[in-house]
């Protein structure tokens, strides 16, 4: 692709991502958000926690059940049964900490998103529908470094392919939301199922999560046009290889390629019979395709 066409796919990813995420740039300390909603499923998703573990810093648990129920409670995702043969449509791997250290996570994350793009070559139509879409008003930036901000970032990957589909984030500097109003009910029920309704920090990071979601649901047109993986055969009694120590699933066999996903101890793994020096190529029980250096497994 020549350099006009990647400068119209950086705007598209940036216009379509930003378009999205007005709102909640915009957003005053005294509005309050609402959960946004959907008339039908975009698909399964699995929930994967990142590497940058805010909510460990604040005494709190993982935030996978508070995502699980917003999903519910929007009715545009359904959650993953990892029992089953059929893999997830998304992996959505969730971030928190401060500002800065979630705008370094999301900053990758527009990257991949803007990638996905390149290799798909849907840029130019995409940008085409996009109100706006000729500014590239950079989603992630423009809100300042704030002390005692809690943010909160979502990144959603095709399993088919490992390319970033679609991110969102959201910083909050105080809680906005009526826990003890009835008109706030999904919120208090997602706030309770991740016990984070009890904690100051608790409350301001489910706001947050809940303007990332948001964002990432103003995106169904890219996630809907992501390719889809047939359903994976019955799982092996025993898996192919284990890992040993906490790692990263890259997109190329190399300690600099992409990251895919994180890997924790003890996931596990098949092995597809690809490897190039010491990185072997595997699928998680999601599906998704990457490589891992033989040195993380046992």
């Amino acid at each position: 692709m020549n350099y006009k066409g990647k400068l119209i796919a950086a705007a598209a990813c940036a216009a379509i991502l930003t378009s999205f995420s007005s709102q909640a740039l915009a957003r005053d300390d005294d509005d309050e958000p609402q959960l946004a909603r959907c008339d039908e499923s975009m698909g399964t998703i699995a929930l994967i926690d990142g590497d940058q573990a805010g909510w460990q810093e604040w005494k709190l648990g993982s935030p996978r059940a508070l995502l699980n129920a917003l999903a519910l409670e929007s009715g545009c995702f359904e959650i993953d049964d990892p029992n089953d043969s059929v893999p997830a449509r998304f992996l959505v791997t969730a971030i928190a900490g401060s500002k800065e250290e979630v705008d370094e996570g999301m900053e990758l994350a527009k990257g991949a998103a803007t990638e996905a793009l390149l290799r798909s070559g849907a840029a130019g139509s995409i940008l085409g529908g996009v109100p706006g879409g000729g500014a590239i008003l950079g989603l992630f930036g423009g809100l300042g470094g704030k002390k005692r901000t809690v943010a909160a970032g979502l990144r959603v990957v095709s399993p088919a392919n490992g390319l970033t589909v679609a991110a969102g984030q959201g910083v909050v500097k105080k809680s906005t939301i009526e826990f003890g109003n009835s008109a706030y009910g999904w919120a208090s029920g997602a706030a309770d199922a991740a016990g984070y309704r009890r904690s100051k920090r608790g409350r301001m990071l489910t706001e947050a999560y809940v303007l990332a979601f948001n964002q990432l649901v103003g995106q169904r047109e890219l996630m809907a046009a992501a390719p889809e993986i047939a359903a994976a055969a019955p799982a092996e009694e025993e898996p192919d290889a284990v890992v040993a120590v906490d790692a990263v699933l890259r997109d190329a066999p190399a300690s600099d390629a992409g990251v895919v996903r994180s890997l924790r101890q003890g996931t596990e793994l098949a092995l597809t019979g690809q490897r190039e020096g010491l990185f072997i190529e595997v699928t998680d029980n999601y599906g998704t395709r990457g490589w891992v250096s033989v040195e993380n497994l046992r």
